[in-house]
């Protein structure tokens, strides 16, 4: 630790009821043996009676001692303790456990290296050192979380399960680390568990929320285990097995989703039922009269409490289940994480757990009837939300959700949603339709994971307030606002301004909303960094869990099809009426303000001069978005052409989209490819796609400087880089291009591989490797908080403060300055005692 490195402070519950000598034990190993020294020991006497209270604190003076009036339980008394304590982590420690030096120290090193991580989970070892008690935890489909290699020799279980740290699905509450504000927003332990389980519930609800819980073995203690529990009660009671079987089916109850709870819940009820017959050895045909008709019995049934626990259990699980279903409604509504996705922390769900031989029949059966090796293998659902026409005649936006959708569909449930009313699309192997604002509330709800794009958000303003938990992805790739600095020149200068300040502020929402973002190039990345930092996104929580920031924002540029272009069809030639033998440049895209078309114009009236057979072709005029407005770039550069004879004779102008699924046909005719704009900001953050085409297609680039495809084609030679409105050096790229057939052809070979590295798949890996894995962005995550903060400055040091404050106030500006800083403060002061009252 750095010297004046500020440590959270630790807030250590031990409960006891009636096992005086084991926490005082408990807490003298805690108070003189930690090396961390910002401990505050609370302990929470569960109304043992008697001289417990007494011994306690006349042993550990320091200790903050808690009576409760009533018994309730570990999961209640660790509750209690908690809104007692004043750290920014709450330790739980049984009371029959000791720590080892590094405890706490070696879990406020990981809860402060890891953002993202809200609990530690102790190593847990027998009194000795010598045996095993928790170094993983597992858990059934029917909902008993279990110790995996509990009661193993230390020396028998592999070193990478016990010496590794690891991610758990939960801690043992025998030794645990909780921040204490993810504590407070999960309602701490589910107090109707009483004991047993509440500690797999708690964790189970925090990886579903998108936390993480860390085994961390440097945190290590020592317990005897059932210490406490042998005190005041026997094993054959039935009470510790009612507690399990009831706790595992409220858990199952609370956590698991609709669609596997529906298939789980029914079995794990009927196996809970043969689990205690088989332990009791009842007959069970006992009563059936299948088996013959004897002398009738009316006796009393001896029953065994194992089997009667199991049967008391089921019964009150059903009482419990009102209450269970408003907390099962609120973890349902808070969850981000699937079924599937806990999978990996379950290590063996199909575990029987137990090895009786009428238990092992029915769990077989059990499984197999319901399907449950399914239960956790249902797809993840995600919904991608786009403000494009879908169509055959997509743009940008739309063929980038569309292939998004397609490529995420391998994997997932993938529902397509535009909310622009045209909807004609292709053939596709996901869901597909169009809707707008109350339309999207179900979808919203239905989906693990949402990705939008444009201006969608305002109209999915539910995925702000009942679905702000909901995992949101931001595709970003299209920089809104540098495109309406010089898309809206026309407009009235207050309307400009008006339209500038309302994308910005659509931009805003989605960058302060998101989980996870794609940009499109690494200079759109560095954009993008800069507007998250200034919205004050890039907050020490993310920075911490990714210094990189690789994982919350990503670049995904648009791809294209990673089979090579195949003719189904005519295109340009045929359908312009060009010759076979003519050059063609075609411009592969829509006609907008950033573009410059006029100077490519002018080019092509220099090289015609020099080659009659050259042609320039536009391939669309009109975009297929309606709501798209038209832009006095297209018609200015008509005029042009036709000023200078050039119209159906050298520049040919297609009126129309060309279909998404023909375009192949267009670029197949076509013998270079050509984009030109303007230098300006939008230019420099820019990503022409329609680069893309030229690059699958392979036809060599001639391109203007400035944006991220001008410096791919100059540093991989992929055709000419022209500077901006030089209409001469444009016209001898495109004349190198076109006739130079060894330059062209090298261009196309080395296009070959580049060409590999935009394919959609390759192109996606980020956005695919998230919706695999999809959590809450660091500074997302429910319960967040900082651990450590400043202490307030008091007595002579805020004296000096103030007068030092003083003496630069009056040489900066005099008395005025002075008194302008103090009213300040004095409103300061107001504003933050009103925020507190």
């Amino acid at each position: 630790m750095a010297l004046g490195d500020p440590q959270p402070l630790v807030s250590v519950i031990v409960v006891n009821y009636r096992g005086t000598d084991d926490t005082i034990t408990c807490l003298r190993a805690l108070d003189s043996g930690l090396d961390y020294e910002h401990v505050e020991l609370i302990c929470v006497d569960n109304a043992s009676g008697g001289e417990d209270v007494a011994r306690i604190r006349a042993a550990i003076p320091d200790v903050r001692l808690i009576e409760s009036p009533v018994n309730t339980g570990f999961a209640g008394g660790c509750n209690l303790g908690a809104k007692h304590a004043n750290g920014t982590v709450l330790g739980f420690l049984n009371n029959d456990a000791r720590p080892a030096p590094g405890w706490v120290s070696a879990a406020v090193a990981e809860l402060r290296a890891q953002p993202g991580v809200a609990a530690v989970a102790s190593k847990v070892l027998d009194w000795e050192g010598t045996g095993t008690d928790f170094v993983d935890a597992g858990l059934t489909w029917f909902g008993m979380g279990y110790k995996r290699h509990a009661g193993s020799p230390l020396a028998e279980v592999p070193a990478a399960e016990h010496e590794e740290a690891k991610d758990v699905l939960f801690g043992t509450g025998s030794a645990m680390f909780v921040r204490a504000a993810v504590f407070a927003e999960l309602g701490g332990f589910d107090e109707r568990f009483f004991m047993f389980y509440e500690d797999v519930d708690l964790g189970w609800r925090l990886n579903l929320r998108g936390w993480r819980v860390r085994y961390v073995p440097e945190s290590l203690t020592y317990h005897r285990h059932h210490g406490t529990m042998s005190a005041v009660d026997a094993p054959e009671s039935g009470r510790e097995t009612f507690l399990l079987e009831r706790n595992a089916l409220a858990a199952l109850y609370k956590n698991l989703s609709d669609e596997s709870l529906a298939r789980a819940l029914p079995a794990a009820l009927a196996l809970a039922v043969r689990r205690a017959t088989a332990r009791g050895g009842l007959d069970p045909d006992q009563l059936d009269l299948e088996k013959g008709v004897g002398p009738a019995v009316t006796d009393p049934v001896a029953v065994p409490r194992t089997t009667l626990a199991g049967v008391l259990a089921v019964d009150r699980f059903v009482e419990l289940m009102p209450s269970l279903a408003e907390s099962r409604a609120a973890e349902q509504a808070a969850r981000v994480r699937t079924d599937a996705d806990l999978l990996p922390l379950l290590r063996k769900a199909l575990e029987p757990a137990y090895p009786l031989p009428d238990y092992l029949r029915a769990h077989e059966i059990l499984v197999e009837a319901f399907g449950i090796e399914e239960v956790f293998g249902q797809r993840r659902k995600i919904l991608v939300l786009t403000g494009d026409a879908i169509t055959e005649r997509m743009a940008g936006p739309a063929i980038r959700a569309w292939n998004i959708a397609a490529t995420l569909a391998t994997e997932h449930d993938v529902h397509l949603i535009t909310t622009n009313p045209l909807l004609s699309p292709p053939p596709a192997a996901f869901r597909i339709s169009s809707g707008k604002h109350r339309d999207l509330d179900g979808p919203i709800g239905w989906a693990d994971v949402v990705i939008l794009q444009g201006h969608v958000l305002e109209l999915a303003p539910s995925l702000k307030k009942q679905h702000e938990h909901k995992i949101v992805v931001a595709d970003v790739y299209d920089p809104m606002h540098l495109e309406l600095l010089e898309q809206g020149k026309d407009a009235p200068d207050d309307q400009r301004a008006l339209d500038l300040a309302g994308v910005t502020k659509v931009l805003d929402a989605q960058l302060e909303r998101a989980d996870f973002f794609l940009c499109a190039s690494e200079r759109q990345r560095h954009f993008w960094l800069g507007h998250l930092a200034a919205l004050g996104r890039l907050s020490p929580r993310l920075y911490d869990a990714d210094p990189t920031t690789q994982s919350l924002l990503a670049v995904v540029p648009f791809g294209l099809s990673p089979r090579a272009p195949v003719r189904t069809g005519p295109g340009l030639r045929a359908t312009l009426g060009l010759g076979e033998t003519d050059r063609v440049v075609l411009w592969a895209g829509g006609v907008y303000s950033w573009f410059d078309p006029l100077t490519l114009i002018r080019a092509v009236d220099l090289l015609r001069q020099r080659r009659e057979d050259a042609r320039l072709v536009f391939l669309g005029m009109k975009h297929p978005n309606p709501e798209v407005a038209e832009m006095d770039i297209g018609a200015r550069t008509m005029r042009l052409a036709d000023s200078l004879g050039l119209t159906d004779k050298h520049v040919f102008f297609n009126e129309r989209w060309v279909p998404y699924s023909d375009r192949q046909n267009w670029l197949l005719d076509a013998n270079t490819g050509v984009t030109t704009h303007y230098e300006h900001v939008e230019t420099t953050f820019a990503f022409r796609t329609r680069v893309l085409d030229y690059l699958w297609a392979g036809l060599p680039i001639v391109t203007t400087d400035g944006d991220a495809f001008a410096d791919l084609v100059r540093t991989e030679r992929l055709g000419v880089v022209v500077p901006a409105e030089d209409a001469e050096a444009l016209a001898a790229a495109l004349e190198k291009t076109l006739y130079d057939e060894e330059f062209a052809a090298g261009c196309v070979e080395r296009m070959r591989l580049v060409a590999q590295r935009y394919a959609w798949p390759e192109a996606l890996k980020p956005l695919v490797e998230f919706c695999r894995n999809p959590r809450p962005a660091a500074d997302r995550l429910p319960g967040a908080a900082d651990l450590t903060t400043a202490a307030p400055v008091r007595g002579a040091e805020l004296v000096r403060r103030d007068v030092a404050l003083v003496k630069e106030y009056l040489a900066a500006g005099g008395p005025g300055e002075l008194a302008r800083r103090a009213t300040g403060r004095v409103v300061k002061v107001a504003r933050e005692r009103l925020r507190r009252g």
